[in-house]
């Protein structure tokens, strides 16, 4: 494989050669975005592809590329799910064998649609670097091809694409805000984007659990490791392809925080209708976490996949009615004896707040043994609700505690 970075017009060949069979995705402005950081923001739907991530292009690309004797002989991949369905999907297509090894902790409705793709799937590992490490061992074992998931010139080419469809779309963009893991989408964005529009100013964004490009570009020795919302960028070795690209043509690399990447899954649903995964988001919560460094400005981001567990995204959602104060749990001292807990809800309806859940706590409590703790998980219209209720309560002779998310 050579490592020659593709060029724009290895970029315009992968365009040619994917076209008709992966989808041209809209590129739309969100006004409710744009007026909530102050930039206008341009969303780039790739979350829409059939596999639904951008990892389609890439994966194409480098497939139909292969000799007749390598489409025989079948691929491998290694791949915490989105490049795995990509892969499988389009292998199946072409007729092309695939086996893919994901790390055990994959979100099981990534390893279900891999298979559904026609699939061999093996377990491996906890990381991506794990899965990696046996999938080349496969590879030898069994005269396999491997494909990688961004550390190749056709991937990274693949990836390229995206940024001339956004700026055919919109040629007036003065920046682009990439999410990076091993760094092949925002090294196929970077060289269309700064060969076509030198002036333009590409960021990435990693996680701030992973920051392990940025480690690499910036010399920085931060830790990398953790529980993310980001799985799909959680990579703990960036390309070494793809770390050349990057400082050449990105201009710099943020991280974001846990709280800030499921708010913006959380915002995506609400604002745009539209179901996000932790990586796919990564662009738009560094916009909204740092709302001042790109106010009036014209920002594209990619939405670079929407496979996210159905019920991690509920907990998303849930947490973050938590923060915006339209649910809340209480923990509300009161004497245990009959009427308390009538005295309790008649507040709640008082204040037209609902009651979800409630739980007595009787033992593990410091109060004297004939008090109780009543838990009362709840939910208003909006946080000034909640507050005028415990305002209530707190009038009736009530103390009481908030639970509150880090």
């Amino acid at each position: 494989m050579t490592t020659r970075p593709p060029t724009i017009d290895d970029i315009r060949t992968a365009a040619t050669r994917i076209e008709g069979a992966v989808l041209r995705t809209p590129m739309l402005k969100s006004r409710t975005l744009s007026e909530i950081t102050g930039a206008e923001i341009w969303l780039k739907f790739e979350n829409l592809q059939f596999t639904a991530a951008y990892k389609e292009r890439g994966a194409l690309n480098k497939l139909l590329q292969l000799t007749d004797d390598e489409r025989r002989r079948g691929v491998i991949a290694a791949s915490a799910g989105n490049h795995a369905q990509a892969v499988a999907y389009h292998g199946r297509r072409l007729g092309i064998p695939v086996t893919i090894v994901m790390p055990t902790n994959t979100p099981t409705v990534k390893v279900m649609q891999t298979e559904e793709h026609g699939a061999r799937v093996v377990l491996h590992g906890e990381r991506f670097d794990d899965a990696y490490a046996l999938a080349r061992e496969m590879e030898g074992k069994e005269s396999l091809v491997f494909v990688h998931p961004f550390d190749d010139p056709a991937i990274v080419a693949g990836t390229g694409t995206i940024a001339l469809e956004m700026l055919a779309d919109m040629p007036e963009l003065d920046v682009l805000v990439i999410p990076i893991g091993g760094g092949g989408l925002i090294s196929g964005i970077g060289i269309a984007a700064k060969t076509l529009r030198p002036e333009i100013e590409v960021i990435g964004v990693e996680a701030e659990l992973y920051p392990s490009m940025k480690n690499v570009i910036d010399g920085t020795t931060t830790a990398i490791g953790g529980d993310t919302l980001a799985e799909g960028i959680a990579v703990k070795e960036p390309g070494h392809l793809t770390r050349r690209i990057i400082a050449e043509r990105v201009d710099r690399i943020e991280l974001v925080a846990e709280r800030d990447i499921e708010h913006a899954v959380a915002l995506l649903v609400a604002i745009e209708k539209t179901v996000v995964e932790g990586a796919g988001a990564a662009g738009l919560a560094l916009l909204l976490a740092q709302p001042e460094r790109f106010k009036g400005r014209k920002v594209g981001t990619v939405l670079c996949g929407g496979n996210i567990d159905t019920h991690l995204l509920a907990n998303v959602l849930i947490r973050e009615l938590v923060r915006c104060g339209r649910i809340a749990r209480l923990r509300i001292a009161a004497q245990d004896r009959p009427g308390a807990l009538a005295a309790i809800t008649a507040k709640f309806h008082e204040a037209g707040v609902n009651i979800i859940e409630t739980n007595h706590q009787r033992i593990f409590s410091r109060l004297p043994a004939k008090d109780t703790i009543i838990e009362v998980e709840c939910e208003a219209r909006d946080a000034e609700a909640i507050q005028a209720l415990i305002g209530r309560l707190e009038d009736a002779g009530f103390r009481v505690e908030r639970a509150e998310l880090d």
